[in-house]
């Protein structure tokens, strides 16, 4: 081989993994969404999150990837999904309540920002709302400081009301905290209660056989499970002709009577600017867990029909919105 040719080989040698690495997709940042219901209860949640994180400019399959994970409202999928996320080594979980203990055993240092909380601070999720520390920080409901008025609200539609029954995932640790303030603003206002306790799927048809007599409404606590099996709670309520107390609009589907709650969509979209600064630098630990100043008044008009009940027209008036 002449001298010049060897030369010539030997560069085009040293080029080529220099022309590889040019060649290899840069790895985006990447954000694990473990979703612990449905995609479909999620999908107004999900496309306000995707949303928010486009205006502030991370678009997803161009500037950052999202890896979707669904529970399907199977609270044991939780620890799986999570440890999953953990191997893939995404930058950011994104989640609810129910979800962030497991996805904090799996891993303690990638950040995770959990866009509905029932009670952070009282299920153990973080050390303080002004100062989360660990790893994981967002936006807390306090679903079971609204208790009192939720109830308030019922008693209002219906004055009679001296026995309510409520529904809750005892395996929660939220719910249960819920139920308990329940309980005492129920006794405050002279109305007593009948827990109807669930931890599957299959226990919300067994638990309505045990309602009891003289039960007239049905207070529903929120979380994972009672997410994904909304509509049946409510077919089954309707069934049993008890009014309905929730505390999302998304939760009302065609057979819940009220709500009273925060936006879901909303919360989700501030879970967005929580990312965004976990994407730029910040830390879990220095972001304040933040709490909804809005919280709206849902009635179903079809419902209320359907239970023969007269709403009257000053409550209606208060009402956010009005379903028919």
């Amino acid at each position: 081989m002449r001298r010049r040719e060897f030369i010539t080989l030997l560069a085009g040698a040293a080029a080529w993994p220099l022309e590889a690495r040019a060649q290899q997709p840069i790895k985006l940042p990447t954000i694990g969404l473990l979703g612990a219901s449905t995609p479909s209860s999620w999908s107004e949640w999900t496309a306000a999150f995707v949303q928010r994180m486009q205006e502030l400019g991370w678009t997803e399959r161009r500037t950052i990837t999202i890896e979707y994970r669904w529970a399907e409202g199977h609270r044991e999928r939780f620890a799986e999904i999570a440890s999953e996320f953990a191997r893939l080594k995404v930058n950011v979980i994104v989640t609810v309540g129910s979800a962030v203990a497991a996805a904090k055993q799996a891993t303690s240092t990638i950040p995770i920002v959990f866009a509905i909380a029932v009670d952070p601070v009282g299920t153990g999720i973080v050390a303080s709302l002004a100062q989360p520390g660990g790893n994981a920080t967002g936006i807390s409901v306090q679903s079971a400081e609204l208790a009192g008025k939720r109830l308030e609200i019922l008693r209002e539609v219906l004055p009679t009301l001296r026995r309510l029954a409520i529904i809750a995932d005892v395996n929660y640790p939220g719910a249960v905290l819920e139920v308990a303030s329940a309980q005492i603003a129920a006794g405050n206002l002279g109305v007593d209660t009948n827990v109807l306790e669930i931890r599957r799927a299959e226990d919300i048809v067994p638990a309505f056989g045990k309602l009891g007599s003289g039960v007239q409404a049905l207070y529903v606590c929120p979380d994972a499970l009672v997410n994904a099996n909304h509509a049946r709670i409510n077919t089954l309520a309707l069934g049993a002709r008890l009014p309905t107390m929730h505390p999302f609009r998304d939760f009302l589907g065609a057979g819940g009577l009220m709500s009273y709650g925060a936006n879901n969509a909303d919360m989700f979209r501030r879970a967005g600017d929580f990312v965004d600064k976990i994407l730029k630098g910040a830390k879990p630990a220095d972001l304040p867990v933040e709490q909804p100043t809005k919280f709206e008044l849902v009635i179903n008009l079809t419902t209320a029909k359907a239970l023969g009940l007269t709403i009257s027209e000053s409550f209606l008036q208060r009402a956010d919105q009005l379903i028919e």
